[in-house]
């Protein structure tokens, strides 16, 4: 639909402002440039490119193609070198290529050349990871995984091509990341479902790559024109793409056209150009989305359509809070149960963080994980429906206490003790608990959900990781979390390796904040009068100072905070192998207070 209209409104404006060209213009140079082909079953070539005997006008810079004397077409890439050219898709912009180069292993050139230039870029349907197993496995998912791929295996090392959204669990505990981001072309025949090892076959065997071309004030007007069925030239002299015209007929444009209608129309053309160019991106994601969907055959949620999601919620009349990703709004199920709906807006990672949601979240049910009872994917529109927590995020009552006499009350030691064993024995039902290990990633008061009687909830798996349940270790190729909570190996290897204990780190920064009611700053970034809370509360631990942070308390509630606080600085020990599992973090919170050890000084001391 939003392609349709963008051609509809370009039919409109292309006598201004893309073309500014005259009847004649337009026809001598499809005349002097018309399309060709080197053989009869050969792409056809025309603007913007053009073969190396026509005139330079006929192409943009960069896109000329040859000629073989086997009458294949020849695409001479400036890093690639020669190519044939097996494909050309103007609606899109893609180019489908095939190195002319001989190559025992065409796979190695691609991971070993950097081959975006200033007019094209590998381009694909998914970026794969090439990673090496000391091991030979047979992939148990061939949607996801391709190999091994026999040029670089050896007896010793198998490598295997990987999607980049499948889950680590594909893999033996001992592949080893060898490069990211391998482009695997598009399907050729438009095929909803197609299996890794089938895509990846032409880029194995041959190096077959899809390239995507950009000129600037040409690539964008010419999809426009082909996907309004026509094709795309220029002119010379006003150095300006245009549209060829249906008919013979072109209306010449006169020289007295007022500046507000060409500036009015001018607005036309980038909307009707944004919205083309968004539905193309929108189409793509959705392809990845439903290959994700076709494959996930667990007993998985209830699918629902957008406009039963409309329904459940009354239109989105009842808005309940707005995030990066999108909004959230209360509605009711047909039996009458209370759920929140997740609009994803603005989901970053190409669809990511709803296949995250979806594989992890709906497949497992513990009293401290929101239940995941439903999704909708319908074209670019995504929603997750969970169960309804009326007591909101624990962010609401951590951040209101200073002010808010009714949040303190809420959040007295034993109901904070509560709160962090529940949030506890979530993230170890996560680690330990389930058919592979989940890693959340993102544990901030924010994504922890309180129900009626303030049970929390882990929520929102976007970041979330799968793997193994025996993984000790995972790999990322960048940091994932919320400022404040990330644990430091996150940033910087020098800390150690990246693993559940990731997750402790957050736990343990979260219990902070309940007992401090302030958000814990980055000792590094701090200002000189801010306190940062950790270090604070560890100096008043190891001095044996009260710990009344907020309110006056009894005994028994002053040996809960020091019990909070111990538990939490162990767990934000710098050095993830000085961090206790969530299982001891669970058996520590339990225990008698008495029963704690001192930890040692988690991080650089800033006092002087």
């Amino acid at each position: 639909m939003p392609n349709a209209l963008a051609a509809v409104l370009l039919l409109s404006v292309l006598n201004y402002g893309v073309t500014m060209a005259t009847a004649s213009s337009d026809e001598n140079f499809f005349q002097n440039c018309p399309a060709s082909n080197c053989s009869e079953d050969g792409p056809e070539i025309r603007f913007p490119f053009r073969l190396e005997t026509s005139p330079a006008s006929c192409g943009a810079p960069g896109m000329k193609l040859r000629c073989s004397k086997q009458a294949d077409t020849i695409l001479v890439h400036p890093k690639f070198g020669l190519c044939k050219v097996i494909a050309i898709e103007y609606r899109y912009g893609f180019v489908y290529v095939i190195p002319l180069a001989a190559s025992k292993c065409p796979l190695q050139k691609i991971i070993s050349t950097n081959l975006s230039t200033d007019v094209y870029r590998p381009y694909g349907s998914d970026s794969a990871t090439l990673v090496s197993c000391s091991t030979e496995f047979r992939p148990s998912n061939q949607y996801y995984v391709a190999g091994p791929i026999s040029c670089l295996s050896n007896t010793s090392q198998f490598s295997y091509l990987v999607t980049s959204f499948a889950s680590m669990d594909v893999l033996p505990l001992d592949c080893m990341v060898i490069s990211n981001d391998i482009w695997i072309p598009y399907p050729l025949k438009n095929e909803s479902m197609v299996r890794l090892n089938e895509t990846a076959k032409g880029t194995i065997a041959f190096g077959e790559t899809t390239f995507m071309w950009s000129v600037p004030n040409i690539t964008n007007v010419c999809q426009e024109c082909e996907i309004g069925g026509r094709h795309c030239g220029f002119h010379s002299e006003t150095r300006q793409a245009f549209c060829k015209k249906h008919s013979s007929h072109v209306k010449v444009i006169a020289a007295t056209s007022s500046v507000a209608t060409i500036l009015g129309l001018s607005v036309i053309v980038a909307a009707a150009l944004y919205l083309a160019l968004k539905s193309k991106y929108d189409e793509e994601i959705h392809l990845k989305v439903e290959m994700f969907l076709n494959t996930y055959t667990t007993s998985k949620p209830k699918r629902y359509t957008f406009s039963e999601v409309k329904k459940i919620t009354r239109r989105f009349n009842n808005k309940l809070g707005q995030g990066g990703f999108g909004s959230v709004y209360k509605g009711d199920l047909s039996n009458g149960v209370p759920v929140a709906v997740k609009v994803l807006e603005n989901s970053k990672g190409e669809g990511e963080e709803f296949i995250n949601e979806v594989a992890t979240i709906g497949t497992i049910h513990h009293a401290n994980v929101v239940r995941l009872l439903g999704f909708c994917s319908e074209g670019s529109r995504r929603a997750l429906i969970y169960e309804f927590m009326p007591n909101a995020s624990l962010e609401k009552y951590i951040f209101s206490q200073a002010s808010d006499t009714c949040c303190q009350e809420k959040l007295r030691p034993n109901r904070m003790l509560e709160i962090a064993t529940g949030i506890a024995k979530g993230i170890e039902y996560l680690h330990q608990g389930c058919n592979q290990r989940i890693l959340h990633f993102d544990i901030k008061p924010s994504n922890i959900l309180l129900d009626y009687s303030f049970k929390p909830k882990i929520s929102d798996f976007g970041l979330a990781k799968l793997c193994a349940r025996d993984q000790s270790i995972v790999t990322l190729t960048a940091a994932r979390g919320t400022m404040g909570y990330i644990a430091p190996e996150l940033y910087s290897r020098n800390f150690g390796t990246v693993s559940y204990k990731s997750d402790v780190y957050s736990f343990g920064m979260v219990v902070l904040e309940m007992m401090s009611g302030q958000s814990s700053s980055d000792p590094q970034a701090k200002n000189e009068n801010d306190v940062y809370i950790p270090e604070w509360i560890y100096e008043k631990i190891i001095t044996g100072q009260e710990l009344e942070l907020i309110r006056e308390m009894t005994q028994g509630e002053k040996d809960i905070m020091r019990k909070l606080a111990i538990v939490a600085l162990w767990c934000i020990q710098w050095n993830p192998v000085n961090r206790p599992s969530m299982t001891k973090v669970v058996n520590m919170l339990t225990d008698s207070f008495q029963s704690l050890k001192m930890p040692p000084k988690p991080f650089v001391s800033s006092f002087g």
